[in-house]
């Protein structure tokens, strides 16, 4: 069976007050409409179709590559935005249509709709709720036998109508023939003079075929964004379920209100998490680390027993049992091997270091590869930048750069080349060699006697 997904993704959302279309606010670091899109794919869905509208190119930019897009140049009602997408609508098709604003309906949720919709063979089924304020939601009216008998929208509703307290969660399943047959007979003929998609249940039951409601969700799973307060309501939700989730599989947070692990982050067992830790984008941590307090961690990958204190990583890699900081800072394209040190105000930045090699503190590594078993005296600077371009330095394994010390790139040091401490280098070290490039200490005795009588004249 073939589900296809039809994501309603067009309006402008005039609350969040915002230049950007609604769709894509952030909710724990992806957009709303990717949560929706991702929620899908992992209950079944083979295929997604996106409604689009208002600043329709910005909002595809955002999408995944593979995302069919249908356009709704005029937001005339829900059952028009679906009807955009007719001609991506086959009969054989399972068509789940959802709201692209609606970033917390989970997994699970879909799966059982799915199940009950094809279980008992509905040609369309609605997911719903109850709930003890109903007001603004369309009502779910059932007949005599407690079958779905037609969904109400809250102003075309009569008082007994209102009184129901099911209400429509705006996610549908549909047979795919049945549901273009229905968009066809369509019109607006109601207070907003729009095209709902609600009418295409009575138009189905109308023609006797069979349409339920699946009372299945929560409240909190169904809430639409639609302004900056709500947007928040929604990260904090979002938040509590992510961290929720890496507890579960084994993973320590000391206070879950004071981190932040957004929607893709994976992190592995026995690791402990502690507060004021951020990490976001794709980022990848193993198995028994330590993420110290107020580390910021985005787009990284990091190794099995590593430990990081108080730190910024960014678009970079670090090894197993390596550890880094306190306040080190690991700009893009940082590749740190096994076993390194990474000390206190390092900063690195495209460069490799490799396994078991140190920079305890204080140090300035960039556009540089480091070799194994290198140690990186404090004060160290690779001068990559002559103004104009950047230049690589390379330092071999068993190398030895002493404090205080300049690499004027490009420049090699070769292995177990030492470089004394205050030196600036400017040419390659050869192998096994000592570079000192320092000029030779003078004292002057009495200098400052004779400055002194100077002065005074």
């Amino acid at each position: 069976m073939n589900f296809k997904a039809v994501i309603l993704a067009a309006g402008k959302g005039t609350r969040m007050k915002s230049k950007f279309p609604k769709v894509i606010h952030k909710v724990c670091g992806k957009e709303m409409v990717n949560h929706v899109i991702d929620v899908c794919k992992k209950s079944g869905v083979n295929d997604i179709v996106t409604i689009l509208g208002h600043e329709s190119e910005v909002v595809k930019e955002k999408l995944p590559q593979n995302t069919m897009i249908a356009m709704q140049t005029e937001q005339l009602g829900t059952g028009h935005a679906v009807i955009m997408a007719k001609e991506y609508i086959n009969d054989e098709d399972t068509i789940v249509v959802l709201c692209g604003d609606t970033p917390l309906v989970k997994e699970d949720t879909l799966k059982k709709l799915f199940d009950y919709h094809v279980d008992n063979e509905y040609h369309a089924t609605v997911l719903t709720t109850k709930v003890e304020n109903p007001t603004g939601y369309g009502r779910i009216i059932r007949d005599e036998n407690q079958d779905l008998l037609k969904i109400v929208e809250q102003k075309d509703a009569n008082e007994e109508e209102k009184k129901a307290k099911e209400i429509n969660s705006g996610i549908y399943c549909f047979n795919g023939k049945s549901l273009r047959e229905s968009l066809d007979l369509l019109d607006n003929n109601n207070a907003q003079g729009e095209y709902y998609l609600t009418d295409t249940i009575k138009i189905m039951r109308d023609k006797g075929q069979k349409v339920g409601a699946f009372n299945g969700s929560t409240i909190e799973e169904l809430m639409g964004v639609n302004s900056r307060v709500e947007l928040s309501t929604a990260e904090q939700i979002m938040k509590r379920r992510i961290n929720e989730s890496h507890m579960v599989n084994g993973v320590t947070i000391i206070d879950t209100n004071a981190t932040y692990i957004e929607a893709d982050v994976e992190i592995g067992n026995d690791t402990i998490v502690y507060p004021g830790a951020m990490l976001k984008g794709n980022t990848k941590i193993g198995s028994s680390c330590v993420i110290g307090m107020n580390c910021s961690i985005t787009n990284s990958q990091l190794g099995d027993y590593t430990e990081v204190e108080s730190s910024t990583i960014v678009d970079s890699t670090v090894g197993e049992n390596t550890t880094v900081g306190p306040y080190a800072y690991l700009r893009p394209k940082s590749n740190i091997g096994n076993n390194v040190k990474i000390g206190d105000f390092v900063e690195v930045k495209n460069a490799t270091i490799e396994d078991n090699s140190k920079a305890s503190h204080l140090s300035y590594i960039g556009d540089a590869h480091v070799g194994k078993d290198v140690n990186i005296g404090c004060g160290v600077v690779f001068v990559n930048y002559d103004g104009k371009n950047k230049f690589k330095s390379v330092v071999k394994d068993g190398a030895f750069i002493g404090s205080n010390s300049n690499l004027v790139a490009p420049v090699t040091v070769e292995e177990k080349g030492y470089v004394a401490t205050g030196s600036t280098i400017t040419d390659n070290v050869p192998q096994g060699a000592l570079a000192i490039a320092r000029q030779r200490q003078v004292v002057k005795e009495g200098w400052v006697e004779q400055k002194d009588q100077k002065d005074n004249k």
